[in-house]
This record gives structure tokens, C-alpha cells and sequence, in this order.
């Protein structure tokens, strides 16, 4: 019976998964599983399970490295020239330039540099705003998914849970879910921020919310009355526009 049922085992192994660790045996001899090995180690030596099947002393073996790979192949997304600049065309990966990409225009709130194109990424947001003094990224807001912001030239405002934090060059924003937060621009000329936002929550009618925060008020960044209507939070701006590059944005 013990050696029927190692038979099967050992049949078993041509069936391995893809991503699983493979392990270093030779072509002889084979680790069993916990119940075999229990019973074929009684006697401290070998145990002859069938003639052609042999069973050394129960001993580890070490995983080798095994690398997962995906078993077809993404194809490379088209970029497509708009009378602003380009944008990804379809579902793969690309490379894309910030300064070849189409932009948007939002007047008192800054520039976007649209990465993504007309479909957004499913999983994650990314963003390239560029703000000019006292120009607010956004409303002061809680979302319900992590959000991150790394300042890659200029100045900015932080305003985290009621209180302000000045932000240079390199600094690097981390915010949970649920964490109330707007970043402005500062300093005496543009501030290059990314954002990289996840999208697994955030998306529906509990995305989040615009709350009330004094210091976001004081620096025109945040609203009076708490809401989750982006329309509301945003009537007094005006709506974006697409543009090209300007020089002057990205030093």
C-alpha cells in the first residue's frame, strides 16, 4: 500500500507550478511528502518502496531561485499624435516623454501632464502637476485609497490634517487612506510634483470627501462646506484645457 501511494507522489511532481520554488533532487532520489517521509525514515537508512524507486534518509534540500514569468507576452501600447501632443492609444506598455505628452492648461491651478490618455489605469493614478505660486493641486480632500507625492523641482505647501508643512526638492509625501491633505505651490517659481495615487477604492460613490479645513481655506484650497461633489468643490474654478508643452514648466 506504502508503495502505491509513493508511486502517485512521485507521478505527481511532473505537475508543478509555474511559480512555485523547483527544488534541487537528483534524478534518483525524491523529498516526500511529510506523511511518507515519517514512515520511510524509521529505520535510518534507505527503504525499498519498489525496486525501481528508492528512498534516501529524510533530508532538506535548498530552493533554487526561480523567477516568475508570465506566460504571454504584453505588446507594446501605440502612441498617437493629437494636436496637443502624444498619447498612449491602447492597452500594453509604452514609454512616453513628459515633454512630448499632452498637457493640461487649468488656469489658476496649475498644469497636468496627462501620462495616461483618454482610458485611466486601472490600478494606479499618475500624475505630473506643475504649480505655480499659491496654486492648489487640488481641493483639500480625503480619499479612500493611499495616495503619494515626491516634489521633483520648486517649492510647495503641504496642508496634512489641518496643519502646514512646507515642502523642496526631493521631499517625499506619504498618505494612508483617509488622511485629509492638499499640496499648493510655493516659493518664487514653478514646483514639479508627481502623484501616484491607488484606484482600488477611490473610485466610486465612497471615494472619499472635501472636508473643511481653516488652513486649506486661508490659501484657497479648500471648501467652506464639507461635500464629495466634485462640481461643487470646483465651481469656481475654471474647467481645464488641453495644451502643448510650455518651456517653462519643467526646467
Amino acid at each position: 500500500m506504502l508503495a502505491r501511494l509513493a508511486v502517485k507522489v512521485l507521478e505527481g511532481f511532473a505537475d508543478v507550478a509555474v511559480c512555485r520554488p523547483r527544488m534541487r533532487r537528483s534524478a534518483r532520489h525524491v523529498l516526500l511528502p511529510k506523511m511518507l517521509r515519517r514512515r520511510a525514515c524509521v529505520g535510518g537508512g534507505p527503504v525499498e518502496l519498489r525496486r525501481d524507486v528508492v528512498v534516501e534518509p529524510c533530508r532538506l534540500v535548498e530552493p533554487v531561485a526561480h523567477v516568475c514569468q508570465s506566460t504571454t507576452m504584453v505588446g507594446e501600447a501605440p502612441l498617437e499624435q493629437t494636436e496637443h501632443g502624444l498619447v498612449p492609444a491602447g492597452e500594453g506598455w509604452f514609454v512616453l516623454n513628459a515633454r512630448d505628452a499632452r498637457w493640461y492648461d487649468r488656469g489658476p491651478r496649475g498644469a497636468l501632464c496627462d501620462f495616461e490618455g483618454d482610458t485611466e489605469f486601472p490600478q494606479v493614478g499618475v500624475n505630473l502637476f506643475v504649480l505655480g505660486p499659491r496654486e492648489p493641486m487640488s481641493m483639500y480632500h480625503w480619499e479612500a485609497d493611499q495616495e503619494d507625492f515626491l516634489v521633483l523641482s520648486g517649492e510647495a505647501l503641504l496642508v496634512v490634517e489641518g496643519e502646514e508643512r512646507p515642502l523642496r526638492q526631493w521631499d517625499f509625501v506619504h498618505l494612508p487612506a483617509g488622511v485629509a491633505h492638499v499640496l499648493i505651490g510655493a516659493g518664487s517659481g514653478p514646483s514639479a510634483i508627481l502623484a501616484v495615487g491607488a484606484r482600488a477604492a477611490s473610485t466610486g460613490d465612497d471615494w472619499g470627501a472635501y472636508t473643511v479645513a481653516e488652513a486649506a481655506v486661508r490659501h484657497g484650497a479648500g471648501v467652506e462646506e464639507e461635500t464629495t461633489d466634485d462640481e461643487v468643490a470646483y465651481a469656481r474654478f475654471p474647467a481645464r484645457k488641453p495644451s502643448s508643452f510650455r518651456s517653462d514648466w519643467l526646467g
